[in-house]
C-alpha cells in the first residue's frame, strides 16, 4: 500500500455497501474529496449525497468526476462483491491506479489504532454495535467502523479522534479481517460460511484460527465457548448456562417489557443487567462485551448504563409496527444459524401467536451450500413465503433455486412468491407476526409492507 500524502480524493466502487459506506464517510470526515459508483441508489447513498459524495449509477468511465480521473493523485478502493466484468474496475485496473480493497482501506486506517475487533459468523454487527454505543456513553468514548446503521447514533461510522479505542467488525468474507490488527477481539461464533470464497468447512475455520493469532499478545480474546481458537493473548471464555465459561449467563427475565439477565462475570455476581434489546442471541452478544469491557477496566455501572440504553441496529431484529393485532420485525439473518435463533426468540416474544415469515435467500452458492438446513430451519415458522434468490455478485447455478428450499421445508403453509406477489398477499395479512428475513434487498419491501399492514389496521 502507497502513502496517502498525495492522495486528494478517494473513489468507491460499490459506495453504497455498508462497509464501503463507513469508509467513505471516514475519508470525508478527513476531507478527502470523495465520489463513487453504486448499482442503484439507496437510502445509503442518499445519505453520502447529502453529505458531500459524488456519486452515479451508471458504470461508465464518461460518469466520473475529472477530478478522480487524477492517477497520482486519486486513491480507489472497491468492494469484492463487485464483479471483475464492471466497467470502471477494469478502467481502474488498466489505467494503473492506486487500487486497493475495502478490506485494505480499514485495515490501513485503523493499523495504529487500538482496535478493538467483533468476529463471527453470527452476531458480529449487534456486538460491535452494543461495544461501541457502550464505550460511547462511558468516560472512555470510541471511535467505531460498523457494518451495519446503528439506531443510537444513526450511522455506520463514529468518530471520536481523542479515543483509546476503536471498535471495528471483522468480516470473515473474502479472508477481509485477516488485513486487521486487533488489540482485542471478541469471537462469537465460526459456524461455516461463504463456502464460495474458502472452498470447505475446515478451510473456513482455519481462516478463524489464523485471525485469533493476529490478537495483540497484550490484549484480550473473549471467545465463545466451545471453539477451538489458539491466542497468544490471554483467552475469556463466555456462554448462557454454563459451569465452566469465564463469563456466562445464569438466568433470563423480563420486568416492566424490558428484558434483563444475571450473569457471572470472572466468578463475580453481576444481578439483573437490564438489556435493550431482547432475545437470547442479544443476551448473549451483551455478555461478550461485558467480559471483555470488564477486562479493559471500565466501570460496572458504566457497562450496566450503556446496555440498558443500547436501542440496536437496522435490521436487527428491527421493529417496524408493533399493537394488539400486528407485529412486523425485520431482520438481516441470512445463515441457517442465524434464522433458528430468530425463530427461538419471536416464539418466546409472541408465545401463542402465529408466526409468518418471508425470507429472500442471499447467494446461489449459499442456497446450495446449506439447503437442507435452511430448510429445516424455516420449518419452524407457521406460514412462509419464499422470494427468489438474490444473487449479489454471483451467476445462477444450475439446479439451485428457492423451489429447492420450498421442497424441503415440511410446514404446509408455503409458497413461493415474487415481490409484487408478496405485496398483494400481504392485503389481508392480520392478527399475527411478520417477520422479513434476509441480506439482499428486502429491505426495500420494508416501508411498502408496512403501508399495506397500517391500511389493514385502519380498515
Amino acid at each position: 500500500m502507497q502513502s496517502l500524502e498525495k492522495i486528494k480524493q478517494v473513489y468507491f466502487i460499490g459506495i453504497g455497501g455498508i462497509g464501503m459506506s463507513a469508509l467513505a464517510r471516514y475519508f470525508l470526515s478527513e476531507n478527502y474529496r470523495v465520489g463513487g459508483y453504486d448499482k442503484v441508489p439507496s437510502v445509503i447513498t442518499d445519505a453520502l449525497s447529502f453529505e458531500g459524495a459524488e456519486l452515479s449509477f451508471d458504470a461508465e468511465v464518461l460518469e466520473i468526476p475529472k477530478d478522480f480521473l487524477d492517477k497520482s493523485t486519486t486513491l480507489v478502493v472497491y468492494t469484492p462483491a463487485i464483479p471483475s466484468t464492471n466497467e470502471l474496475l477494469a478502467y481502474f485496473f488498466t489505467k494503473g491506479f492506486q487500487l486497493i480493497k475495502r478490506a485494505e482501506a480499514l485495515g490501513m486506517i485503523t493499523r495504529k489504532l487500538k482496535s478493538l475487533c467483533v468476529a463471527g459468523t453470527h452476531g458480529k454487527s449487534t456486538t460491535s454495535s452494543m461495544l461501541a454505543h457502550i464505550l460511547n456513553q462511558s468516560s472512555h468514548k470510541c471511535n467505531a467502523f460498523l457494518g451495519a446503521i446503528a439506531s443510537d447514533f444513526n450511522s455506520n461510522l463514529l468518530l471520536n479522534p481523542s479515543a483509546e479505542y476503536t471498535v471495528v467488525e471483522a468480516d470473515e468474507f473474502d479472508r477481509s479481517f485477516l488485513q486487521l490488527t486487533p488489540f482485542c477481539s471478541i469471537i462469537t461464533s465460526a459456524d461455516p460460511d461463504h463456502l464460495d470464497i474458502y472452498g470447505s468447512a475446515e478451510k473456513f475455520k482455519e481462516g478463524f484460527k489464523q485471525y485469533a493469532m493476529k490478537i495483540d499478545p497484550a490484549g484480550f480474546a473473549v471467545v465463545k465457548e466451545g471453539l477451538d481458537l489458539k491466542t497468544l493473548s490471554k483467552q475469556i471464555t463466555y456462554a448462557i448456562d454454563s459451569e465452566t465459561a469465564d463469563c456466562s449467563i445464569l438466568s433470563l427475565g423480563s420486568e416492566e417489557g424490558i428484558s434483563y439477565c444475571d450473569c457471572k462475570i470472572m466468578g463475580a455476581l453481576w444481578p439483573k443487567v437490564y438489556l435493550g434489546l431482547p432475545g437470547i442471541h442479544n443476551a448473549e452478544n451483551a455478555l461478550a462485551c461485558i467480559a471483555l469491557l470488564n477486562a479493559l477496566g471500565v466501570p460496572e455501572n458504566e457497562i450496566r448504563s450503556g446496555l440498558k440504553s443500547f436501542s440496536g441496529l437496522k435490521r436487527r431484529f428491527e421493529t417496524i409496527i408493533s399493537n394488539e393485532k400486528i407485529t412486523f420485525i425485520d431482520d438481516y439473518a441470512h445463515h441457517p444459524t442465524e434464522i433458528d435463533a430468530l425463530i427461538s426468540s419471536l416464539r418466546l416474544l409472541y408465545p401463542g401467536k402465529k408466526i409468518t415469515g418471508v425470507f429472500q435467500p442471499h447467494l446461489f452458492s449459499r442456497t446450495q451450500d446449506f439447503s437442507n438446513q435452511f430448510s429445516q430451519s424455516l420449518s419452524a415458522l407457521d406460514s412462509l413465503i419464499l422470494l427468489p434468490i438474490y444473487p449479489a455478485r454471483e451467476l445462477p447455478i444450475l439446479g439451485v433455486s428457492s423451489e429447492l428450499l420450498l421442497k424441503g421445508v415440511t410446514i404446509k403453509d408455503k409458497q413461493l412468491l415474487s415481490k409484487e406477489g408478496l405485496l398483494h398477499h400481504l392485503k389481508d395479512f392480520n392478527d399475527a407476526v411478520l417477520v422479513t428475513i434476509g441480506a439482499g434487498d428486502i429491505d426495500r419491501l420494508v416501508q411498502p409492507i408496512k403501508e399495506i399492514l397500517t391500511l389493514n389496521l385502519d380498515l
